[in-house]
């Protein structure tokens, strides 16, 4: 029974996590309410810890004796998971557990020795990190379950190390059951959230590692069919239309006035960041409901230096269209000429379409680490990262923020598909400010719906009925709305569908896949039928998914 957290326990318990994690994935990928047979949590979780795992490795000789000067052996130990953790993270949840690593490092950075209150306050760093790091917090997430752990820890009010953590685990998974209960989409799947069950696995390796024994835990294997996938959003306050957000470098005086001015402009107010002390510039996350745009922005501006702006009409989001989103004008100031654009795409055809586009290309599922290196290798002082799937847009703007360390401007351009990704691109124009060609990227890739087609990973109920696996599925804007059991005639009937909203510009990637004289089927139908729309075809080579159709 370990009565203090040292350097070689947290090492263990870095190792353990991985372990367990690992034998848990397929348990939490099950947990992914969706049939898509991609971004899973578990999987996810475990590229992230793997990462971490590789930086302690990679530094297995390089902690210092109890009697060097420095940061404390556990200190250090814990800000080299924190960091392998950032740059390795997958998906949302990847990116909250590495800011939930984060919270515990800088907080028991100044701790001699690690007893059950050191551990309990570190928690709770933890948890006012990862609600930090997000947006637009959630409840029935990760969010609450760590916010259920720290909150246990709490309670337990001792200096017995086994004591508290037990009690942080237990809090965890207590709140874990308590997920379907605050998200609608969980309770309809009969599910827990995935994101929070791997803290819990997380949490219980802690235990482990600190008492000997494992805790035991019911499994979270989910029901066999699933409801539709359901999306929340944010509508906003009928009186407001826009969500505006953006990282600020300023001295906590100057944004205590921006937050006056921006609350007398609108309303859902969230200011975090930095325990900044008086004159000394930290970063903070800002996000507020407003008509007035420029006026939001101009705040910013007067306050210090607003950076990553982005900008949502919630009139586009209730009418199902991709979010408008990307930087908003700055006051006129003169632009370094170097400038770029780092795009995440599967299949080598669609990566010779981009790199034609003059794009840098950053293949499979990327950690902030491999994006990062991306966004430097470019050499460009501005840079345009085009994610390509929503679960890759929070790794992007991981690594955006570290790219901003560097002195490199990126702005993340929320593009869910590679259709919309070409589109962004044609539009791309260097005589333009930075802030301005963003933008009209932005735009262009809003205004390109897009489409896929895949086989049914699993059993599930969606919008379009109940599908089976190896059923064919067609996809408009991410939502199933077909379901079939001949490809050709899917692919033509999806292309009906979008095209009867619309469009005169077709764009089809054909998966690596795909069957033979799939495109040449899909553009003789839609050439006697929609005589009047171009259509154009490329080899993508995309895994997974047969055909992918972006209607302009």
């Amino acid at each position: 029974m370990l009565q203090t957290l040292d350097a070689a326990a947290i090492r263990q318990w870095c190792a353990g996590g991985l372990a367990a994690l690992v034998r848990h994935q397929v348990e939490i990928d099950e947990l992914n309410v969706y049939p898509v047979p991609d971004g899973d949590t578990g999987t996810n979780l475990v590229l992230t810890l793997t990462s971490a795992q590789q930086a302690l490795a990679l530094d297995s000789d390089g902690t210092p004796e109890p009697n060097q000067t420095g940061p404390a052996p556990h200190a250090r130990v814990l800000r080299l998971i924190a960091r392998g953790a950032l740059l390795g993270a997958r998906g949302n949840s990847g990116v909250i557990v590495s800011q939930i690593l984060r919270g515990l490092a800088d907080t028991l950075a100044d701790e001699p020795v690690v007893g059950g209150r050191e551990l309990a306050r570190a928690l709770r760093a933890a948890s006012t990190a990862a609600y930090a790091a997000v947006a637009e917090p959630v409840e029935g997430t990760v969010l609450t379950v760590v916010a259920g752990a720290a909150d246990a820890a709490e309670r337990a009010d001792t200096d017995d190390l086994a004591t508290v953590a037990t009690a942080a685990a237990t809090g965890a998974a207590h709140a874990l059951a308590s997920t379907p209960e605050l998200l609608p989409v969980l309770a309809r799947a009969g599910v827990v959230d995935a994101g929070g069950r791997g803290l819990c696995v997380l949490l219980d390796a802690l235990v482990e590692v600190i008492t000997g024994a494992a805790p035991s835990r019911p499994v979270t294997a989910p029901p066999g069919p699933r409801p539709p996938r359901t999306v929340a959003r944010e509508t906003g306050a009928e009186t407001y239309a826009y969500e505006v957000q953006f990282l600020l470098d300023a001295a906590p005086e100057a944004v205590t006035r921006m937050r006056a001015v921006l609350a007398g402009l609108g309303d859902s107010l969230v200011v975090v960041g930095d325990e900044a002390t008086a004159g000394r510039i930290g970063t903070w996350n800002v996000h507020v409901h407003v008509n007035d745009v420029g006026a939001a922005v101009e705040a910013g501006v007067v306050a210090g230096r607003p950076y990553h702006i982005s900008v949502v009409r919630f009139a586009d989001q209730e009418a199902g269209a991709a979010p408008v989103a990307g930087a908003v004008p700055l006051p006129e100031r003169v632009e370094p000429p170097s400038r770029s654009a780092v795009v995440v795409a599967h299949g080598a055809g669609l990566a010779e379409l981009l790199v034609g586009e003059g794009a840098t290309v950053v293949r499979g599922n990327p950690s902030t680490g491999e994006l990062l290196a991306a966004i430097r290798s470019t050499g460009a002082s501005r840079v345009v990262v085009l994610p390509n799937d929503p679960n890759t847009q929070a790794v992007a703007n991981a690594a955006a923020k570290e790219a901003h360390e560097f002195g490199v401007k990126v702005s993340v351009v929320p593009t869910r598909s590679p259709v919309q990704a070409l589109a962004a691109l044609a539009v791309r124009d260097p005589a333009r400010r930075f802030e301005d060609d963003v933008i009209a990227m932005a735009e262009a890739a809003g205004a390109c719906r897009y489409g896929e087609v895949c086989y049914a990973s699993r059993e599930a109920l969606t919008v379009a009925g109940r599908c089976q696996p190896g059923d064919v599925l067609a996809l408009v804007e991410g939502e199933v709305h077909l379901i079939g059991s001949d490809l050709v005639s899917t692919c033509t009937a999806l292309l009906d569908r979008m095209l009867g909203g619309g469009g005169e510009l077709v764009t089809l990637l054909v998966g690596a896949d795909a069957p033979a004289g799939l495109a040449a089927a899909v553009r003789e139908h839609v050439g006697s039928r929609w005589p009047f729309v171009e259509v154009h075809d490329y080899p993508g080579g995309q895994p997974l998914y047969p055909l992918l159709v972006g209607i302009e």
